[in-house]
């Protein structure tokens, strides 16, 4: 199960590596609930392969996201809590997410997604 979850975010990494929104966002479910750092609710991996891709076209494009595990705490069969932080270099941002994988069809997806920038980290 961890593997599977861990390779949820590697997916994340090289889609934003590739400035490529639908790569990014082929880690999340299609009907994933998705908060991003400034509050807003994004619904379906579409809106967050739009959204990520016009970032990779402007703010962020040619830089790199690292993502760190911090916790996987599995809820029921198929249902795990995980945390994340993750660095956006080189413009020194430091994020913090809260998900919620599921595993349907035998395949583990991001249900759900808070994204949040610590206080003092921006």
């Amino acid at each position: 199960m961890s593997e599977q979850i861990y390779e949820l975010w590697r997916r994340m990494e090289q889609g934003w590596a590739n400035g490529d929104g639908e790569a990014f966002a082929s880690a999340f479910a299609q009907d994933v609930d998705f908060v991003t750092v400034r509050g807003a609710e994004l619904f379906g991996r579409r809106a967050v392969a739009l959204g990520h891709g016009q970032l990779f076209a402007g703010p962020y494009q040619d830089t790199k996201l690292t993502a760190e595990i911090s916790l996987i705490r599995p809820l029921a069969d198929g249902i795990s809590l995980v945390h994340v932080t993750s660095s956006i270099a080189p413009v020194g941002i430091t994020t913090h997410a809260q998900a919620v994988v599921v595993r349907r069809a035998g395949v583990w997806e991001i249900a759900a997604f808070h994204n949040m920038i610590p206080k003092g980290k921006s």
